[in-house]
């Protein structure tokens, strides 16, 4: 029974440690998730600012597998070199071990007081980056007393002669110790976890140096593995990020492995505390392979190019239109909303395009617009035809609404296409036939909100197929943003022309135009979130109703 009592516990203890890691995930993307995405689209043009990004984003996120799948997507849209991509990754590593080894510094006193700050954080702000704080706040609270309850439920193992046989076993055959640490990570989707769950372990003095090595790189390679899971449906660019991230750290934790022994007499002469040997560990083998393998992520990308290969060029046609599911409305809507999905990833392309081009005054960036624009058009119209077939049938009210939703997010989806083409596409070629060189504060301003603008298309993709409110909710209060900063760089562009300022003067005409489609562009976006909030009590005929 006593047994019984003990693994309750501890299942339960680790149970609240990936739940305040989740909250920690959530929170810190609600508050800072667009500045986090932008800050890691914008700062990987080099190797060291790659590194950081990756490092920055994870310890914010508490999660090296969100930070993998987030530099993936950006790959496969072109914003980041796969060179890169894998740097970041080798940062995110490092991130995951210095967030391990705070944890294990001994500040579990700090939990309530977290967990009180971030509750009243949650209740007394009004907005989404507010609250996304103090859900982050709390989560960080729950961690931290979620390792003191695994240090209290691991206590009685010492004298566990079930326990004490089965380390034993595995101290014997550390191969096996690293297959079953990194298959516990792979389950929980997260090395932390297992990490300090080791933590704990080696606290209650039941486990040997060796052993600890062998269990900490089971860790680090389950931990990788969950990314290559949740991209195999990816396109083969983010496929070959994730996939290149498990065979650095396979191959990592096979050399680190074949040395544990030698290692592990070396870490006992070492003044390293034994209860916090696990973290010290994780924090070594984690800065260990990134100074191994960051002269070999150039190596590593070509070789993922040849082992992961592109994938046939698509069809440009409607891929989910199905005449046959035209009998039932619930499947042909399903397949409509997934075609026009397939716009707004169109789209997305298209302003990475001129974004890159705008960057780059690189023509080249932008000879797909026009193709890529006449397949928006071609899907969009697709779509309607499709609906409105579908319609002839009669459609439950509910159907008619999902109908009308999905034809008028095509519909903005095509305006914003012919946004991009027509006025977008000429004002970057203009200022790349002309040379015209924008002051480093118009660069800025521009470069921001191009980001800005393909971030909240993103949220938008989410919002039409969630119809979550909260999302939304924040989609209208960043187009109040978008408003205010568009207001704010003409004032700022405006100040520079008073100023006389040269390379102001020469672009003057060239940044407002900019600015002006990038916001028409962010209008068309929103519009997604209005038949929603509309639904849910949120939105009045003038403004957008703040909740109690």
């Amino acid at each position: 029974m006593e047994s019984i009592i003990v693994m309750v516990n501890l299942f339960g203890a680790v149970a609240l440690l990936l739940f305040g890691l989740s909250q920690v995930k959530d929170g810190a993307t609600r508050a800072f998730g667009i500045k986090l995405r932008t800050g890691l689209a914008q700062g990987t043009s080099g190797p060291v600012r790659s590194f950081v990004g990756g490092f920055v984003a994870t310890v914010a996120l508490q999660s090296s597998t969100a930070t993998a799948l987030m530099i993936a997507s950006f790959v496969e849209k072109g914003l980041v070199r796969a060179r890169m991509a894998q740097i970041v990754l080798l940062g995110a590593n490092v991130g995951t071990a210095v967030t391990a080894w705070i944890v294990a510094t001994g500040i579990d006193w700090l939990s309530p007081l977290l967990i009180l700050g971030g509750v009243m954080l949650v209740r007394a702000g009004r907005s989404s980056a507010k609250q996304g704080a103090g859900t982050a706040l709390v989560g960080i609270g729950l961690m931290l007393l979620s390792l003191h309850l695994l240090g209290l439920a691991t206590e009685p193992m010492r004298q566990s002669p079930a326990l004490g046989s089965f380390l034993t076993m595995l101290d014997s055959a550390w191969p096996v110790a690293m297959i079953f640490a990194a298959a516990l990570a792979f389950v929980s989707s997260s090395s932390l976890a297992v990490v300090v769950l080791i933590l704990s372990l080696a606290g209650a003095g039941i486990l040997s140096s060796g052993l600890t090595i062998a269990l900490v790189l089971g860790a680090n390679l389950g931990g990788a593995i969950p990314p290559v899971m949740a991209t195999l449906s990816a396109s083969a660019s983010a496929k070959r990020v994730t996939a290149g991230n498990l065979i650095v750290r396979t191959i990592g934790c096979l050399i680190a492995l074949s040395v544990a022994a030698p290692a592990a007499a070396f870490l006992q002469t070492l003044p390293l505390s034994p209860e916090k040997l696990p973290v010290d560990i994780h924090l070594i083998f984690n800065v260990a392979l990134a100074i191994l393998a960051w002269p070999f992520s150039s190596v590593l990308s070509a070789a993922m190019l040849r082992l992961i290969p592109d994938e046939p060029k698509a069809e440009t046609g409607p891929l989910y239109l199905d005449d046959r599911a035209l009998t039932t409305p619930v499947i042909a809507l399903s397949g409509a909303t997934r075609e026009v999905l397939r716009v707004g990833d169109l789209i997305e392309k298209m302003l990475i395009a001129a974004m890159n081009a705008f960057n780059s005054n690189d023509r080249i960036q932008l000879q797909d617009i026009g193709k890529l624009e006449k397949q928006v058009d071609l899907l969009q119209q697709e779509v309607k035809i499709y609906l409105s077939r579908l319609g002839r049938g009669g459609l439950s009210d509910d159907n008619g609404r999902r109908s009308i939703v999905i034809i008028d997010y095509a519909i903005n989806l095509e305006h914003i296409g012919d946004i991009i083409e027509k006025g977008l596409t000429e004002e970057v070629r203009k200022k790349i036939d002309n040379g015209l060189k924008f002051s480093e504060d118009g660069y800025q301003e521009l470069t921001t909100l191009f980001n800005l603008t393909i971030d909240n298309l993103r949220i938008a993709q989410t919002i039409f197929v969630t119809r979550d409110a909260d999302l939304a909710r924040h989609l209208m209060e960043v187009k109040v943003d978008v408003r205010h900063m568009e207001k704010r760089s003409s004032e700022r562009h405006l100040e520079r022309l008073r100023d006389g300022r040269a390379d102001s003067l020469q672009t003057s005409s060239l940044h407002l135009d900019i600015l002006r489609d990038l916001k028409r562009i962010n209008a068309h976006i929103v519009s997604v979130a209005h038949p929603i909030l509309d639904e849910s009590g949120l939105l009045t005929e003038s403004r957008l109703r703040m909740p109690h």
